[in-house]
């Protein structure tokens, strides 16, 4: 009886073992990853329930539990800043996908002089980085602002056209990828059909790139709603401020920094991207990896 029950342990052992091998680490891996990515998002829920206002000697999460935090959100201009981040972000979100779009549907279809020429500049302006161009931005606003204050520093128009411009290139190439997979017979189809350009474009062609738009609006979103320096750079006064630039003043202080009142902001800020996230999640796969099939 002893043999017999051994003989049947040996293969369950050895197809523990293959699975082990073959998928198991996987398994780990993946735990990994998760534990990862969780921890932080705890730590700073964590953070901002507690009610010292600091980092410091917070190894327990949630050893104590109040909402002190949230309520000071409210003694200061936070959601100000948020109406300012969702309208810059949404407008730069836009703004980002018209514009990428229509470049990239007249690099796709249509055979223009310069049109090499303007896709190897666009490739070529995206090698340096965008710190090299914050001087030059802030003294042609600077100037601008004497003529056009609406243009000028200070403004919230000057900032989205600031993301537009700088958000061009990269996305024309991302979305040219994208609409050379769409098939030429439908251009040709619907100009049999008496269909205009602009019919095609609107009616047609977007309907059918719809995930890479997602997907370039999904970032131009994510880029404007977090970035700091471009945005500490042109908005000036605290009204025009930003999420990103109130937050940093909670903790730019090194003698009175709030990092409780920080982390509760930082919560709050991060539940309009994981809104979008979360509706717009079915385009991102197909969006990001559909480009490539054909340049």
């Amino acid at each position: 009886m002893a043999t017999l029950s051994s003989a049947r342990q040996t293969p369950t052992i050895r197809r523990f073992g293959h699975w082990a091998a073959d998928l198991g680490w996987r398994y780990l891996v993946v735990l990994a990853a998760v534990v990862f990515a969780v921890f932080p998002i705890l730590y700073i829920i964590s953070a901002s329930l507690g009610g010292t206002g600091t980092l410091t000697g917070s190894n327990q999460l949630f050893a104590s539990v109040t909402g002190a935090n949230y309520e000071q959100l409210s003694n200061t201009m936070f959601w100000t800043w948020v109406g300012n981040t969702l309208v810059i972000a949404a407008a730069s979100a836009v703004g980002t996908v018209l514009m990428g779009a229509a470049a990239a549907y007249a690099f796709s279809r249509f055979r223009f002089i310069g049109r090499r020429v303007g896709l190897t500049s666009l490739l070529i302006i995206q090698m340096f980085p965008q710190m090299l161009a914050f001087v030059a931005v802030f003294l042609l606003l600077m100037s601008l602002g004497h003529v056009f204050p609406v243009l000028g520093l200070n403004s919230k128009i000057s900032l989205i056209c600031v993301y537009l411009g700088g958000a061009l290139g990269v996305n024309a190439f991302l979305m040219y990828g994208f609409f050379n997979t769409v098939p030429r017979e439908l251009d040709e189809a619907a100009k049999v059909d008496g269909a205009t350009h602009s019919q095609i474009y609107w009616t047609i062609i977007l309907r059918m790139v719809t995930p890479i738009l997602a997907v370039v609006g999904l970032l131009s979103f994510i880029g404007s709603f977090s970035d700091f320096i471009l945005a500490r750079l042109i908005l000036q006064s605290e009204q025009n401020w930003t999420l990103a630039v109130g937050l940093y003043g909670f903790v730019s202080d090194r003698l009175d920094a709030n990092w409780g009142v920080f982390a509760a902001g930082a919560v709050i800020a991060a539940l309009p991207v994981m809104a979008l996230f979360l509706f717009l999640q079915r385009y991102i796969v197909g969006g990001l990896t559909a480009g490539a099939v054909k340049g």
